[in-house]
């Protein structure tokens, strides 16, 4: 059988066994019970999971194995559905053996696990990607409306697994230690919001029983990084609604320096701002007045003033563009001296006279003067301008705003027809509406977004607050979640003597005296010796860890206890437990299995690390002793690594070939013998 037909026979079956695939619920999967009960540690609450998944053996590719579960997103369309692949890696057949992820999180000491679990949905473009639809042959398979043709058999897990554009992509260590890669909603072409892939991530973390999650938030919307948006709106990232908070900061930011910047700019009064800012930019003064009439309360501070647009955003109802016949947007009164059809004319050369001068705001006696070339009658003028402020006539919006510098009534048009959806706002009167679309909304706070967090000219007082706190902000990419589970077992209760597994958190306390993390949650039976409970948590971590293959437990360290002792009448359940530890032979095995001793820092996340010399050569003019992530550069005498920032190497510049930290260039300037 030649590959080809292979592939079309694989695509076959697969075709036949989704069928019978059985089909959760989006909204409920990983509730509590649904699809089973999860109640132990995170690796084997996982693998209980994956017996509800159907095995993708089409996708096995490199020792991975694929499972997928069919997710309905709604009730009333059973075809708009959702594929979510979970994709064993065993880090023998892996190729990135030490996860960059942990090192910039700063997790870099924990031992390399001996698997990881990725949690795919692939979008429509990343599915098209790591699929060959053989069936079709350029025919839409994918009609049915799921995000992934499961019946395009031609998809490799490698190539699922290293994919960007998911959206949702996550990946677990065995230990129970993630990192949330990326999620893409609906600007991303994706069918599911941000809220709707994130509330579906966190009830799989939780369920499973993750212990700590990271994320690096650089999320961004139009060109505007949600963190400080976020941050200066809500007090925290957009990723702090599921509990995200700092987990660490580049750049040498702490937790500190960044809640005091959060501060800083929710504090700063719009009243001072605009001051500074107005003589350059007038429009500023305009979007305050514009939204602190829709506002029912004072709008004091650059917090306020974003927390309303954004909350006014969601509470703005969909609508088609009204009609395009004419509409003069002016309720006449009976008693009214004008009839309709002279207001309506009115009307018609006022706009046209502020079409002319789109898109200024323009005076009203400006306006006025260009109308009274058609219209003699000054009084039906007056009475038009002042009953026309904020209302819609035909496909235009006719704004009118009090000019704080000239105390001048000015007036501008907005085409809303530009916008697919509006709506109203809140009435001054029955008969004057405030109209604010969903366009002006978002145009208006991208403005206020640039004009006030990422004003590049060099300003004093409180803009330069601005600068200094966003910065900070935007050098806080990365979140954690801790689960704290740990915390909800209970705690001084002593062992039952039966059969019954209890909890205990064990770590070990290696040959360098350093206590290993993270503490690791073992389920083992109450009537157990204390012997035998060396051996299972021996086993334990061996299953758990790859560089623990030759691991001995020698003793418990907080347990005065002998080797024959039942450890019910000795310890305590969901106890911290330290076990001292050494090796066969004072090593393990090194990965090529060639019988020479594996050197200790080999079997960390951070490749050099050591609990005896710290993280190597990181010594940067901020502070930073560690990866965080940045981009980074070393000195060719000392080997010292510093930021390219800090070292005042822009960005879209390429690192120099040869590079000298102040230090040594010093050096060299003191001893000239060194060039000779």
């Amino acid at each position: 059988m030649s590959q080809l037909e292979y592939l079309h026979s694989c695509n076959k079956r697969r075709k036949r066994s989704s069928a019978d695939q059985r089909v959760f619920r989006f909204k409920s999967f990983c509730e509590p019970g649904y699809p089973a009960q999860f109640d132990g540690p995170f690796w084997k609450n996982v693998r209980a999971l994956l017996e509800f998944g159907h095995m993708e053996s089409n996708l096995s590719n490199n020792g991975m194995v694929s499972w997928s579960f069919q997710l309905e997103v709604h009730r009333h369309k059973p075809h708009h559905r959702v594929f979510l692949f979970v994709i064993e890696e065993p880090i023998e057949g892996s190729i990135y053996r030490y996860c960059r992820h942990c090192r910039y999180i700063g997790w870099g000491q924990h031992m390399i696990s001996n698997m990881k679990y990725h949690f795919v949905v692939p979008s429509k473009e990343t599915a098209a990607m790591a699929s060959t639809c053989l069936s079709c042959q350029g025919n839409n398979c994918c009609a049915d409306g799921t995000i992934l043709a499961a019946s395009c058999g031609a998809s490799k897990s490698s190539s699922l697994v290293e994919l960007e554009g998911h959206t949702l992509h996550g990946v677990f260590h065995c230990n129970g230690f993630g990192h949330l890669l990326c999620v893409n909603g609906l600007e991303m072409g994706s069918d599911l919001n941000g809220h709707q892939i994130m509330d579906f991530w966190d009830r799989i973390c939780t369920t499973l029983r993750a212990r700590k999650v990271s994320v690096t938030d650089i999320s961004q919307k139009k060109g505007m990084e949600l963190r400080l948006l976020h941050g200066l709106a809500y007090g925290g990232p957009w990723f702090s609604r599921w509990d995200y908070k700092f987990g660490r900061g580049s750049f040498g930011v702490t937790e500190s320096m960044y809640q005091k910047s959060i501060q800083a700019l929710q504090n700063i009064p719009l009243c001072l701002l605009f001051h500074h800012l107005s003589p350059s930019d007038n429009y500023l003064p305009i979007i305050f007045s514009r939204y602190q009439a829709l506002s029912e309360h004072s709008l004091i501070t650059l917090s306020d003033l974003f927390h309303f647009m954004l909350e006014l955003r969601s509470r703005l109802p969909k609508e088609t563009v009204p009609s395009e016949l004419f509409n003069p947007g002016i309720l006449l009164e009976t008693s009214c001296r004008w009839s309709p059809k002279r207001v309506e004319m009115a009307t018609r050369v006022i706009v046209e006279s502020l079409k002319r001068a789109d898109p200024k705001w323009v005076s009203r006696q400006e306006v006025r003067d260009a109308a009274r070339a058609y219209i003699g009658d000054t009084g039906l003028l007056d009475f038009v301008l002042k009953s026309l402020g904020n209302h819609v006539v035909g496909k235009y919006l006719v704004r009118r705003s009090l000019n704080p510098v000239t105390k001048v009534l000015e007036y501008c048009l907005e085409d809303i027809s530009l916008s697919h959806d509006h709506g109203l706002m809140m009435s001054e009167s029955k008969s004057n509406m405030i109209p604010v679309t969903r366009a002006q909304l978002a145009k208006d706070i991208l403005y206020l977004y640039k004009s006030t967090l990422r004003e590049k000219k060099p300003i004093s007082g409180q803009g330069s607050t601005i600068l200094i706190a966003s910065r900070v902000i935007l050098d806080t990419k990365h979140l954690t979640k801790d689960f704290n589970y740990h915390q909800n077992l209970p705690l001084g209760n002593k062992f039952s003597i039966g059969d019954e597994l209890v909890d205990l958190f064990c770590t070990l306390q290696l040959k360098d005296k350093q206590i290993m993390e993270p503490y690791e949650h073992v389920k083992v039976k109450g009537n157990i010796t204390i012997e035998e409970l060396k051996r299972e948590v021996e086993k334990w971590f061996k299953d758990m860890y790859w560089g623990l293959k030759g691991l001995v437990i020698q003793s418990i360290v907080n347990v005065n206890a002998n080797e024959t002792d039942f450890v019910c009448g000795v310890i305590e359940e969901a106890k911290d437990i330290i076990l001292e530890a050494g090796f066969i032979g004072d090593g393990s095995r090194n990965e090529n299995g060639n019988g020479s001793l594996m050197q200790g820092w080999n079997r960390y996340e951070l490749k050099n690390y050591s609990h005896n010399q710290g993280y190597g050569c990181i010594d940067c003019a901020c502070g930073t002793k560690e990866d965080d992530g940045e981009r980074m550069v070393a000195c060719d005498i000392c080997e010292v690594w510093q930021h390219t920032r800090c070292v005042r190497i822009p960005n879209n510049e390429e690192v120099p070939r040869i590079f000298f930290c102040d230090r040594c260039e010093q050096d060299i300037i003191l001893s000239p013998s060194l060039v000779m």
